[in-house]
């Protein structure tokens, strides 16, 4: 019994000490990369509207390829690309027109009636959906953009790591005192016996 509880002890242990890093890691990836984390090759991007859905809902969060070849992508495929006023959009490519540098995607949102009114030229296109998403993610990356969500992400695992090691050594002495106490009794009772 009491290796069962030393092993969640130490499971637990290391699921918060996890748990901090991984919030860490989160957070430092988002401001560093302004907002939007990188993970071996992939950015993660929250979907901002319902153009998309069903494919994706708004508040997801999804997973696009950085991209440096512009000229390779067929209709079907979903992009992100940047648009005039400098706003990353991400709409399936309708139609392809031209032809190497000259290429440039026709795009459309899949819960959109029509298709977007400018063409997409090769080079404004940034990354490659990778098929990869999480619903409602992108609420709480949104949230640890802020100051207050990013203090209270590192609060809250550094607080609950304290609180366990807290309660990890108050037990810890207790197990010592009723050692102490124990072996106290038996060194009494052997004075008493002789």
């Amino acid at each position: 019994m009491k290796a069962t509880l030393k092993h969640m002890s130490n499971l637990l242990t290391g699921l918060l000490f996890a748990l901090l890093i991984v919030m860490a890691f989160i957070v430092i990836s988002t401001k560093a990369s302004s907002g939007e984390p990188s993970f071996f090759g992939y950015q993660l991007k929250t979907v901002m509207s319902g153009s998309m859905a069903p494919t994706f809902q708004t508040g997801s969060v999804i997973a696009v390829n950085l991209t440096g070849e512009t000229t390779k992508f067929k209709k079907g495929d979903v992009i992100t690309f940047m648009q005039s006023n400098n706003q990353l959009v991400t709409h399936r490519i309708y139609e392809v027109r031209g032809s190497g540098k000259q290429m440039q995607y026709i795009t459309k949102g899949d819960n959109n009636e029509n298709p977007d009114f400018n063409p997409v030229l090769s080079q404004n296109v940034v990354a490659k959906y990778s098929g990869f998403t999480i619903p409602y993610l992108g609420y709480f990356i949104e949230f640890i953009k802020s100051p207050k969500g990013t203090a209270l992400v590192l609060f809250i695992p550094g607080v609950l790591l304290l609180l366990y090691s807290g309660f990890s050594i108050w037990s810890a002495l207790k197990v010592l005192d009723a050692k102490a106490n124990r072996h106290s009794a038996g060194a009494n009772e052997q004075i008493e016996q002789k």
